[in-house]
């Protein structure tokens, strides 16, 4: 028991020695920013900018949009962003928005949300419910927009002491559509030095955040494939071809890849999680239609997966006298890369989370297996993202992303937006001591 307590006064005094170290070398430059960071929290928890991100968030929660499609949302955004006299650039991946707010002139740091809303039957009951059937604000994109927009509502009211240029970006098509890449694609973020994102977590007590260095979430790709048979009566299946049972053949076979042929100690999951075929008791299918997931943490998994997955549904197929075709819906929905967390933006976060909400208050976390097309941008630049409580343990459960019971706690949308604007405001003051200004606007900048 000592020697835990050793230890966890070793990490307490490390996190402080980390603090002291990006407070000294970050701020000092700038003791009135510091001031105004360390407040931003209060400045988010008061009634007109809490009450104005909660308006937002229902208004976009009623009008859910899916991927490249939000334009509604983006509308709404842009009215937003006028009414505070910030610039911005529209349209970018058909729906996005990127806004500025600062000098115009590098050093650029962006902070990113997304807009985009599931194919899903909302089933909560309440005043701001859907009114978009079978479709819903099941991940907390909604609140991700209220967030930002009120980290932007906050950094313009200090945008004569912003070191730099803040770039916001709302982003579309999250939910497997790829948007990130469409942002980057259209040069949206060229001359950006690093950016950050957050996703809300309902497991994790309100006021705490929770992310690590290095691998954060799987890569993940998806596959299709039809297997072909010949029909006919259930009651003579000697003169048919069953696709059905190749098909539940190729199912058993696939868990085989994981459990038989991945490194245990690589995270490996393949997923089945379509299967259509036939429509009555006693009528042999000419053809079913399979489907799902697979994912790890490094590209050579990944392709490792995507070859094996091929060659055992083609083969388990002919073992049953079955063909099969394969598609990965490489354009539809595109695959993502592994969330990899930047290294030294790692301390970075825990100095400004804990300083903005209390050591206490910045958790460790395991990698999980769930996506994030924040990836993309982490490709290209230093990225880091981590996840925000909205767990109150006196309130009720809430439900995980993408289950139609899903609800936010709008009480935590004040340290999603404080938090936003700490990291991008202390972020350029450091780049500002090593990037030379140049004269310019911003639209010629970016």
């Amino acid at each position: 028991m000592g020697f835990f307590r050793l230890v966890n006064l070793f990490i307490v005094f490390h996190f402080f020695v980390v603090t002291l170290f990006f407070s000294d070398s970050y701020l000092s430059s700038n003791e009135n920013l510091e001031i105004h960071t360390t407040k931003f929290l209060d400045l988010a928890k008061e009634p007109r900018v809490f009450e104005w991100m909660v308006e937002i968030r229902r208004k976009i929660h009623e009008n859910p949009e899916l991927g490249y499609e939000e334009f509604e949302t983006s509308e709404l955004i842009r009215a937003e962003l006028d009414k505070l006299g910030i610039a911005y650039k529209y349209p970018v991946a058909v729906t996005g928005v990127i806004g500025y707010i600062g000098t115009g002139n590098p050093p650029f740091v962006a902070i990113r949300a997304d807009m985009d809303a599931l194919l899903m039957q909302e089933m909560v009951e309440w005043e701001h419910k859907s009114k978009v059937p079978g479709k819903m604000h099941a991940c907390g994109h909604d609140a991700h927009v209220a967030m930002l927009l009120g980290a932007a509502k906050i950094l313009k009211e200090h945008e004569k002491e912003i070191q730099g240029t803040v770039v916001l970006v709302f982003q579309p098509a999250e939910e497997g559509g790829g948007g990130a890449k469409k942002i980057l694609d259209a040069g949206a973020l060229e001359n950006v030095s690093a950016i950050f994102g957050l996703h809300i977590a309902p497991y994790l007590p309100i006021g705490e955040v929770a992310s690590r260095s290095g691998p954060l979430f799987a890569g993940n790709g998806f596959f299709e494939a039809i297997i072909s048979g010949r029909g006919g009566h259930a009651a003579i299946p000697q003169h048919s071809i069953d696709p059905i049972l190749a098909a539940s053949n190729v199912i058993v076979s696939l868990q085989h890849i994981v459990s038989r042929e991945a490194d245990p100690l690589d995270s490996q999951v393949v997923t089945v999680a379509k299967f259509q075929g036939g429509d009555a008791f006693n009528v042999i299918p000419d053809s079913v239609t399979i489907g799902g997931t697979f994912r790890a943490f490094s590209k050579e998994s990944i392709m490792q997966l995507r070859q094996r997955i091929e060659q055992v549904i083609i083969g388990q197929a002919a073992v049953q006298r079955c063909n099969a075709t394969v598609s990965f819906l490489d354009e539809e929905k595109p695959f993502f890369p592994p969330t990899i967390n930047n290294g030294d933006l790692h301390g970075y976060f825990q100095s400004v989370a804990g300083s903005l909400l209390g050591v206490n208050k910045v958790n460790g976390m395991q990698p999980l297996m769930g996506s994030e097309d924040f990836a993309f941008y982490q490709q290209v630049l230093p990225g880091y993202f981590f996840l925000l409580g909205m767990q109150n343990a006196t309130l009720e459960r809430l439900e995980s992303p993408h289950s139609p019971y899903f609800k936010i706690n709008e009480d935590a949308l004040p340290y999603g937006a404080a938090l936003h604007a700490s990291l991008a405001t202390k972020y350029l003051l450091k780049l500002h001591q090593d990037v030379p200004v140049v004269e310019g606007k911003y639209h010629d900048e970016l």
